[in-house]
C-alpha cells in the first residue's frame, strides 16, 4: 500500500527491504514465484550480531533470491556488540533498561537501528541509483522499496523521510497477516523462519530468552556476558566523557540477565526488528526519527 501520485515517474529501481524475517521473507518468495512485481535487488542491513538461526535462514533465501535472478546485497555499518564494548568507538545509544541513582527507571536513547540498519540500507540505494553520498540526487529519481508489514501491524507503515526512496507495502496490498505469511512460508518449506533480531536485543520476552538459553547457549551466553559488560555504561560513552548515571541492564526487570527467572510470562514476543520499524513497544527516551543524518 502506498499513496500514488499518477505524475510522480516510474522508479529508477525497485528494492525489497529484506530483514530475513517471516513477512520480508515471504515478499522475497512470492516475487521470486512471480506472485508480486520481482525486484532489482534485495537488501539486508547486517549488524554482526544476528542469532545463528538468523544466519542460516539468509543463506537459503539466497539461494531462492538467486534462482530467480534477484540480487541479495549485504550492507553494513560495523558490529554492533563490538563497536559498543569498544571504548575508542562512537557508541549508537541503545535501548538498556536503566536503573537510576535514586531508583528511578528509564531506557536508553535508541540509536540503533539507525546506525545499523537504516543508515546502511539509505546509503546502498543511494550507491544503486547512482548517487553516492555526498552527492545530491536529483528530484523525480528515486527507488521504490518493499517493505514487509502486513495488516495485523498496518501502525508501524511509514513514508520514507527521504525523496530518493518510496516505501511500499504489498502484504497490504494483497491483504495477508503474519499468520498468512507463516503458512505460505511453511507451504514452501520455510516454516522455521525465525524473527530477526539482535542477541542482545532489550525488547526480547521471556520466552524467546528461554527459548535462546535452550535451544542456543553459546548465544545466551554471549548476551549474559554482554549484559554484564554494559552494567556501567558502554565504555565508548564513558570513554567520552558520557558517562552512564545508574545501572544499565538487557532485562526488562532490571537485573542481570543470568539471575531473571525467564519462566514468568512477559506477554508474546515482539515482531522481527524491521529496519524501518524498530520491534520495541516501549518508548525510549530521546529516540530517534529514522533518517539519515541530513544526507538527501
Amino acid at each position: 500500500m502506498a499513496l500514488r501520485d499518477p505524475h510522480r515517474p516510474a522508479p529508477a529501481l525497485k528494492l525489497l527491504s529484506l530483514g530475513a524475517g517471516v513477512q520480508s521473507s515471504t515478499l522475497l518468495l512470492l516475487a521470486a514465484r512471480g506472485a508480486i512485481p520481482t525486484f532489482d535487488y534485495a537488501l539486508f542491513a547486517d549488524t554482526g550480531w544476528e542469532p545463528p538461526a538468523v544466519y542460516q535462514h539468509l543463506q537459503r533465501i539466497e539461494a531462492v533470491a538467486a534462482d530467480a535472478g534477484i540480487p541479495l546485497l549485504r550492507v553494513a555499518a560495523g558490529n554492533i556488540r563490538d563497536d559498543a564494548l569498544d571504548p575508542r568507538h562512537r557508541f549508537a545509544g541503545m535501548p538498556l533498561f536503566i536503573h537510576g541513582p535514586h531508583g528511578e527507571h528509564r531506557m536508553g536513547r535508541r540509536q540503533c537501528t539507525s546506525e545499523y540498519k537504516v543508515r546502511p540500507l539509505k546509503r546502498e540505494a543511494r550507491r544503486l541509483l547512482g548517487y553516492p553520498h555526498p552527492a545530491r540526487v536529483p528530484t523525480g529519481i528515486y527507488a521504490e522499496q518493499a517493505i514487509g508489514i502486513s495488516v495485523d501491524e498496518v501502525h508501524r507503515a511509514k513514508d520514507a523521510d527521504v525523496g530518493y526512496l518510496r516505501n511500499v507495502f504489498p502484504l497490504l496490498d494483497i491483504g495477508w497477516t503474519r499468520r498468512d505469511c507463516a503458512a505460505f512460508l511453511t507451504l514452501h518449506g520455510l516454516g522455521d523462519t525465525p524473527k530477526s533480531a539482535c542477541i542482545g536485543c532489550p525488547f526480547r520476552s521471556n520466552e524467546s530468552w528461554a527459548e535462546m538459553r535452550a535451544t542456543d547457549p553459546a548465544s545466551f551466553e554471549d548476551a549474559v556476558a554482554f549484559d554484564a559488560a554494559i552494567r556501567h555504561g558502554p565504555p565508548g560513552a564513558t570513554a567520552r566523557g558520557m558517562p552512564l548515571h545508574g545501572t544499565a541492564y538487557l532485562h526488562r526487570d532490571r537485573i542481570p540477565l543470568e539471575q531473571v527467572d525467564l519462566g514468568i510470562d512477559t506477554g508474546p514476543e515482539p515482531d522481527g526488528c524491521s529496519p524501518w520499524s524498530c520491534r520495541g513497544s516501549e518508548e525510549p527516551d530521546g529516540a530517534d526519527a529514522d533518517n539519515d543524518g541530513g544526507d538527501r
